[in-house]
C-alpha cells in the first residue's frame, strides 16, 4: 500500500489521462528536471500535438533536454518530414554537443531523410570525434541513400575498428549490390570482427559473388566467423 501511495504522488500523470495542458507547463519550466519529465511525457500525447510541443525543446539551453527532444523526433518527425529535416539539419550543423549531433544523425536515418545525406557526409569529414563518425556511418544503412556507398568506402579505410565494422554492416543494410565489390576485399581482413560482420552483410546482399565469398569464409580460422558463414549459405 505504501509503494502504491508513493507512486501516486511521484507519478500522477501515469494513472490519469494526459492532456497538453498537463505537459506544457513542464516544458517551459525553469527547472531542468521538469523539462526532462515533460519531454518524456510527450510520448503519451497524440503525435501531432507532441510534435508541435517538442520543437522548441530541440534548441533548449540544456544539452540533456536537446538530446532527449532530438531523440524523440523519430517517430514524431513523421508528422512533418520537411520541418523535421530543418530541425535536424540545424542540430548537426550548429549544436555544440557531440551527443546531440549524433542523436540527430541517428534520427535522420530513422526517418530516411535522404536530403540530409550531404550534411552527414560533410560532418563526417569535418569531425575528429570517432563516436560521432560512428553514429553517422551506422545510420547510413537505414537512411537508404544509394550515394552513401561513397562515404562507406571511405569509412572502410578508417583507423578506428568500430567505424570500419559499422561501415560493413551499413553496406549490408543499404542493399546496394555495388557494395559487394567493396566487401570482397575484406575476406582476409585481419580483424575477425570485421570478417564476422562481413559474413552477415554478404548474407543480406546475396548474389553469386557473395555466395563465393561466403564459401571461403566457412573455412575461416575464427570459429564464430566460419559458423556464421555456414548458416548464411544454408
Amino acid at each position: 500500500m505504501r509503494w502504491f501511495l508513493v507512486n501516486i504522488l511521484i507519478y500522477p500523470f501515469i494513472i490519469m489521462s494526459l492532456t497538453p495542458a498537463d505537459v506544457q507547463p513542464l516544458l517551459i519550466s525553469d527547472n531542468l528536471g521538469d523539462r526532462l519529465k515533460g519531454v518524456n511525457l510527450l510520448r503519451q500525447l497524440d503525435p501531432t500535438i507532441a510534435f508541435d510541443l517538442i520543437q522548441p525543446l530541440v534548441t533548449d539551453t540544456n544539452e540533456r533536454v536537446r538530446y532527449a527532444a532530438v531523440s524523440q523526433l523519430d517517430p514524431l518527425g513523421k508528422q512533418d518530414p520537411n520541418k523535421a529535416l530543418s530541425l535536424l539539419r540545424d542540430r548537426i550543423q550548429n549544436d555544440p554537443e557531440t551527443d546531440v549531433k549524433a542523436a540527430a544523425a541517428d534520427v535522420i536515418g530513422g526517418l530516411q531523410l535522404t536530403e540530409a545525406y550531404e550534411d552527414l557526409k560533410q560532418l563526417y569529414h569535418q569531425t575528429s570525434d570517432w563516436l560521432l563518425q560512428l553514429s553517422i556511418i551506422a545510420t547510413l544503412g537505414e537512411l537508404g541513400e544509394p550515394k552513401a556507398i561513397e562515404l562507406l568506402e571511405d569509412a572502410l579505410k578508417s583507423d578506428n575498428g568500430l567505424v570500419r565494422i559499422s561501415a560493413v554492416s551499413a553496406l549490408g543494410e543499404l542493399g546496394n549490390q555495388e557494395g559487394i565489390k567493396l566487401l570482397l576485399d575484406l575476406v582476409k581482413d585481419e580483424d575477425w570482427q570485421v570478417r564476422y560482420r562481413l559474413v552477415q552483410a554478404l548474407g543480406k546482399l546475396g548474389g553469386d559473388q557473395a555466395q563465393e565469398a561466403l564459401k571461403i569464409l566457412t573455412e575461416d580460422s575464427m570459429e564464430q566467423v566460419a559458423k556464421e558463414a555456414k548458416e548464411n549459405l544454408a
